[in-house]
Parts: C-alpha cells; structure tokens; sequence
C-alpha cells in the first residue's frame, strides 16, 4: 500500500513526556483537583489516578463524578505552557525523519488540540503538520474510543482505511487496527502483537518503513 495520511500521536511519539510533561500535567491536574474540590492533596492525587485506571482518562471521570466541572477549563489548567516548555525532549532526528515521509502527517493526542499546537511548535515541526485533532476536537471522547477514531477521521476528511497510525500505546492501536487503519507501534521492547502490522524502536525508523511500503 502506498501511504497517503500519517496519523501520529504526540506524547511519548514525537516527544518523550515521561521525562517532562508528564510529571508536569499530573502535577497540574492534582493542584486543580484540589482546588475546585476543596480536598487535601493526597485525596485530589487519588482521584486523579483512580479515575484515569477506571475510565482511560481522569477527564472522563470528572465528567461522569463532576458535572458541575468545567471540563475545558480542566484541560488548559493542566497543561501549563510555561512550565512544560521549561525543557523539550523531542525524538531523535524528529523533523529529519518527518521530512521523508511520503504524504500528509496529522496529530491525533488525547491532550487538547491547543497544547497539541503549541508542542509542535515547541518541536519546530508544525509547519510539517496538515492538522490537529485534540480530545477536544472529537467530542472530549479520548482514544481509543471509538467514536474518538470516527470524529478524527470527518475532521481530517480522510477515510481510516488510508491512514498509518503511529502510537506507543498498543491499547489505541487495537482499535486503530479494528477500525481498518495500518498501524506502527513504537515500543523499546520486544514483545509482538497482532495490534501493531509494524513495530520499531525508534521513530527514525519510520524512514525505512516509509520506503518498504512505497515500492
């Protein structure tokens, strides 16, 4: 197949967020919690892991146990530009690789689509980018939700049958692959599953992918 549409994912895709961001985001999200609850620390850090293991994303269950939330307000509370941008680990040869890849590239991140914004500017790759679907561009509903997928797809107007998808979470691919989408998982380890078509260890080498499906 040759391949029209890359969908990638950001955090821990084009950038290595557990070294940074994310520390930072769930930080965020503890001090606000506490906050708008009036709770103590410790009960405010519970909650937001508890409800991010049962529903996929703490937004989900502020949504479902917090109605009188703001949940736009939740997303720009936790992601704190000035703070994240404090210091960037994009991936190895992150916009030399882009450049190789044959067709338009897109950003699918559970994060808001204004944080998706500003990272790949951060990045220095947004120019590289056709465009962006954030949680909050798909209804606030977070991959892998499939409705997730669907709505990213009529944003982007391009059908899923035509996309790689590129991600580090195998969860997200298995239904990226259900959907009808090729997918590379981008895992340091070894282990296989059916989810991912291609699996690599770097993104870098999605050079050598791009060019095995373009002959």
């Amino acid at each position: 197949m040759r391949p029209l549409h890359w969908i990638f994912d950001l955090d821990n895709t084009l950038h290595i967020a557990s070294r940074h961001a994310f520390p930072v985001i769930d930080r965020a999200m503890t001090e606000w919690l506490q906050q708008q609850l009036a709770v103590d620390h410790h009960t405010a850090n519970h909650l937001r892991v508890s409800y991010w293991q049962r529903y996929g994303a703490t937004l989900l269950g502020l949504r479902r146990h917090h109605p009188e939330l703001n949940p736009h307000t939740f997303l720009r509370a936790c992601h704190p530009f000035a703070e994240l941008g404090m210091a960037l680990h994009p991936m190895p040869r992150l916009r030399s690789t882009l450049l190789q890849l044959a067709g338009d590239k897109y950003l699918f991140t559970n994060g808001p689509a204004e944080y998706g914004r500003w990272m790949l500017g951060q990045l220095g790759i947004a120019d590289l980018f056709t465009g962006i679907a954030g949680i909050d561009t798909v209804g606030l509903r977070p991959k892998p939700q499939r409705l997730a997928f669907l709505q990213m797809s009529r944003h982007f107007a391009v059908p899923l049958r035509d996309c790689i998808m590129v991600e580090d979470s195998i969860d997200n691919l298995q239904m990226a692959r259900r959907l009808g989408m090729h997918t590379v998982w981008l895992s340091p380890g070894r282990q296989r599953h059916p989810a991912a078509q291609h699996q690599i260890r770097h993104l870098h080498q999605l050079t050598q992918l791009n060019a095995r499906l373009m002959r």
